[in-house]
C-alpha cells in the first residue's frame, strides 16, 4: 500500500522549493535544516520529517546539497515538465490572473481562456484570445488540459468546475468564494483572500 501523505506536507514542499531556488540564486552550495528552518518559521525537525517521507537527501552534520534537494523537489512536484492551464472568467480578476507572469517560468500554460462576455472582456489581454464559454466542452475534448482555473461569480462557479470535470480536468483552483463539490478524485485548491483577512483580525481583535 502506497505511503499516505498528509496535505500540509505537500502543501509545504513548494515553499521549501522556492526557498532552495532563492539559495541557488545567491549561490548558496549546502543548508542545513536549522537554516530552512530558521528561513521558513519552522523547526528543523518538522524539516527533516517532511523530506523524509520521499527519501533521503542529506547527511547527519553535513546538510543538503541545495542543488541536489531542488531538483528532487522540482521532480516530487512535477515542474519538470510543463503543465496545460485553462482559465475560465476574465473580469478584473481574470485578467489580472491571465497577466501574472509568474506562471510562465514555473511551468505552467495558460493556453485558453473562457468568458459568457468574450468580446468585452477581450481588451488588455496581451496575446491571449478570450473564448466564448460556449465552445468550452468542444475545446476539452480537442486537447487534454491539466489544471482549470475558475475566477468566475460565486453563482455560476459550480457549473463551471462541474464543466471542466467533464470534460477531464482533474485539477481545480478555485478563486470563487464557495465550497466546491468535486468527486473524490478531482484536486481542488481554494483561494479566498476574505477568509484570510478574516482569520487576521481574529489576532488582531485579541491584540486590542
Amino acid at each position: 500500500m502506497p505511503l499516505e501523505i498528509p496535505e500540509v506536507v505537500i502543501d509545504r514542499l513548494p515553499v521549501y522549493f522556492r526557498l532552495l531556488s532563492g539559495l541557488q540564486s545567491r549561490g548558496v552550495g549546502v543548508v542545513s535544516s536549522q537554516e530552512l528552518g530558521d528561513a521558513l518559521g519552522v523547526t528543523p525537525a518538522q524539516i527533516r520529517k517532511d523530506l523524509s517521507y520521499f527519501g533521503r537527501f542529506g547527511k547527519q552534520g553535513r546538510g543538503y546539497s541545495v542543488d541536489r534537494l531542488a531538483e528532487e523537489l522540482r521532480l516530487i512536484l512535477g515542474l519538470d515538465r510543463r503543465w496545460k492551464v485553462v482559465l475560465v472568467g476574465v473580469g478584473r480578476l481574470g485578467r489580472a490572473i491571465a497577466s501574472y507572469r509568474g506562471f510562465d517560468p514555473q511551468g505552467f500554460d495558460i493556453v485558453a481562456t473562457y468568458d459568457v462576455n468574450p468580446e468585452a472582456q477581450s481588451a488588455g489581454m496581451d496575446d491571449l484570445e478570450v473564448r466564448d464559454i460556449s465552445r468550452l466542452e468542444e475545446d476539452l475534448a480537442a486537447q487534454q488540459i491539466d489544471i482549470g482555473i475558475v475566477a468566475v461569480p460565486a453563482g455560476e462557479a459550480q457549473a463551471v468546475i462541474d464543466r471542466l470535470i467533464a470534460g477531464g480536468v482533474n485539477s481545480i483552483l478555485n478563486y470563487a468564494p464557495i465550497a466546491a463539490q468535486v468527486p473524490p478524485h478531482v484536486q481542488v485548491r481554494q483561494i479566498d483572500p476574505v477568509l484570510a483577512l478574516q482569520g487576521m483580525t481574529y489576532h488582531l481583535r485579541r491584540r486590542g
